[in-house]
């Protein structure tokens, strides 16, 4: 028996971003949106609790306790008071270290798919509450959709989207850290009055109405300046796709992806070709939302795929 879950990667349409609080975090005005790039994480029973990953960029994925989806499966498991021994394979499709969520994804996407295996019964709310604890993007990569997250990002409130929004991502050759980011974001604001971060009302209506160019207007990421400040090399990505065609651009998150809000499915295709051959990024992909949080597609029989592997103690 095995359990399988589907989980979205996620574009911050705004981020808003307070000053440090007393616990390190910040308060955030964070809009999320759910696309169509997805992971896939599965369990099975096993003797001990271990993690396998396979797909881009795979090697760069830890394997041990720091992995969200391991952190997932043993914070289920303590609460039930049962023993987390689970195999946890992760099928990588969202980039890694690339400020679109994977690692959140793949936390939340273990975390159902260990309901449903060891058949907890865990309520909605539980689960948000175990998502909150292992990190702020969590929670949103359960719930998928369009969202506000206020707090450090974890405290949702769901948002009407009115249509479908095209999307184009540059991956960049290197990662960057979100702490790191969060770091220069710091070192630039020193000295400066933040304002507390508030969603922009523009942007929610926008957002409602499914009209790209009111939203493209709107876009705003208050860590790209971070984000460009220690990898200054994205602003030529930035300036190619709005060359292009782009309605707008920014860095997605804490980066190092780049986001390109576009019209349409053909004008995403044309920006993309033009971003794969202008030599500013490593990959670029297509995708659209909003799509739904963490989905289970299938509990059966696992496929054997070549994996990276380790147990872990």
């Amino acid at each position: 028996m095995s359990v399988t879950v589907r989980v979205p990667a996620k574009v911050n349409v705004q981020l808003g971003v307070g000053a440090a609080r007393p616990d390190g975090f910040h308060d955030l005005a964070n809009v999320f949106l759910a696309v169509g790039l997805h992971d896939e994480v599965t369990v099975t029973p096993a003797d001990e609790l271990r993690v396998t990953c396979s797909g881009p960029d795979a090697a760069q994925v830890p394997l041990d306790r720091t992995n969200l989806a391991a952190r997932a499966a043993l914070a289920l498991a303590e609460r039930r008071g049962i023993e987390p021994t689970v195999h946890i394979h992760i099928a990588k499709d969202i980039p890694v270290a690339g400020g679109m969520a994977g690692g959140s994804a793949d936390g939340a996407g273990a975390l159902v798919a260990c309901d449903a295996l060891w058949g907890t019964g865990a309520t909605r709310a539980e689960l948000l509450d175990i998502c909150a604890e292992l990190g702020s993007d969590v929670p949103f990569s359960l719930v998928g959709g369009a969202a506000l997250g206020t707090g450090r990002g974890e405290k949702l409130t769901p948002l009407e989207v009115g249509g479908t929004f095209h999307w184009v991502f540059a991956m960049a050759e290197r990662g960057l850290s979100t702490p790191a980011v969060f770091r220069e974001f710091d070192r630039l604001t020193e000295g400066h009055d933040i304002p507390a971060p508030e969603a922009d009302p523009s942007l929610l209506t926008a957002l409602a109405k499914g009209d790209p160019e009111a939203l493209a207007a709107a876009l705003t990421n208050d860590l790209q300046p971070a984000a460009l400040s220690l990898y200054p090399e994205l602003a030529a990505t930035l300036r190619t796709g709005e060359r292009a065609g782009a309605l707008a651009a920014l860095v997605s998150g804490s980066g190092p992806t780049t986001a390109f809000l576009v019209r349409d499915a053909d004008s995403a295709n044309h920006i993309a070709a033009t971003l794969r051959t202008s030599g500013t990024c490593r990959v670029v992909r297509t995708a659209s939302g909003p799509v739904p949080g963490a989905t289970v597609v299938s509990a059966g029989q696992r496929r054997s795929m070549p994996v990276r592997s380790t147990p872990i103690g």
